[in-house]
């Protein structure tokens, strides 16, 4: 990538110079399940089952991780031929820097960096929807819905998919962006730790500071199922798309058997796994309610064109660029 396009992408994202095209990512040629797999009849029947290929994730501590780590704990992508290396980010800019450096394959994103990322020139596809929320807090007890927002201090990360959230909220309550003071923070717990302290009127947050903060007095005001809005998606680039076809196939595979399995079973009987790797309190374990996970989908169009056409007036997407542009048929395919 030209040095010209990084410069921009640091411009337009605040968290971290996005992720690059993968090619130490796309040089692990992973393919034999995946030119392989499918084949039927002959010596493909008989022949040894294909060593499972390695698909490297980049996620982070958050609920639309869960099953993901599911598969992987349950054995169910081995299952599936696929071996899931789960890597772990305390924060999406550490997250984009192991993927710009070939480091992940694919990620948990968002619609909004979906943008960026395309915008930047990089080649980076939706392959599914995830099971996502940001919870939109108060602590403020003049605030009792989000038209009360009206000349008070937001927090949240600017040009990402807080951003987007908080302005389709607030655009449902007949307010637009510039009737709030945001407060940029993208540290999520620092975010946490100000509306404690009432250091802003309200900020937008993930589970488990969700959570957390209702535990210390907060309110929820909105959320994104409240609103309508569903920015929360994974992503590979192209490249390592057409190198593991197969494997991402088999991903998806243990990701719904994963979806299966805590359909199937009692929360107490994962609540630990997710406590562990979720970052929940273990205070909180009671009172943790896992979301009605559902089989992978492709994601909506609509959504697709409500954020690009944000992020166009935004001015953080120029280029002409369509939803058909960044989702792959890789899984869900025509």
């Amino acid at each position: 990538m030209k040095r010209k396009n990084w410069k921009h992408l640091t411009m337009l994202f605040t968290l971290t110079a996005a992720v690059g095209m993968v090619a130490a990512g796309c040089g692990n040629n992973n393919t034999a399940s995946g030119s392989n797999a499918g084949n039927s009849g002959g010596a493909a029947e008989t022949a040894a089952p294909a060593e499972a290929a390695v698909v490297t994730l980049g996620l982070l501590p958050s609920i639309d991780a869960i099953p993901f780590i599911i598969a992987h704990e349950q054995g169910f992508d081995k299952e599936h031929n696929v071996n899931l290396d789960i890597q772990t980010f305390k924060s999406a800019k550490d997250r984009d820097v192991a993927f710009q450096a070939g480091k992940v394959d694919g990620i948990s994103a968002d619609l909004v960096a979906i943008s960026i990322y395309n915008e930047a020139g990089l080649d980076v596809k939706i392959t599914s929807t995830t099971t996502g929320e940001f919870d939109l807090l108060t602590g403020n007890d003049d605030i009792k819905d989000v038209k009360d927002l009206k000349g008070k201090t937001v927090i949240l990360s600017k040009n990402t998919s807080t951003q987007y959230t908080v302005a389709m909220m607030l655009k449902q309550a007949g307010l637009t962006e510039a009737d709030i003071t945001v407060s940029e923070v993208p540290q999520i717990p620092t975010r946490l730790e100000l509306l404690k302290n009432q250091k802003a009127d309200a900020a937008v947050l993930p589970e488990p500071f969700v959570t957390m903060g209702e535990t210390s007095g907060l309110r929820v005001l909105s959320s994104t199922h409240t609103a309508g809005v569903n920015p929360f998606v994974f992503a590979f680039p192209q490249s390592v798309i057409d190198a593991k076809p197969q494997a991402i196939r088999d991903m998806y595979a243990a990701y719904d058997e994963a979806v299966a399995y805590m359909k199937s079973h009692d929360q107490s009987e994962y609540i630990d796994l997710i406590i562990k790797e979720v970052g929940y309190p273990e205070t909180l374990k009671d009172q943790i309610t896992v979301p009605a996970y559902e089989p992978a989908v492709q994601v909506d169009v609509k959504e697709v064109e409500a954020a690009f056409a944000w992020a166009r007036e935004t001015g953080l997407l120029t280029k002409d660029i369509a939803p058909e542009d960044v989702i792959s048929d890789v899984q869900f395919g025509k």
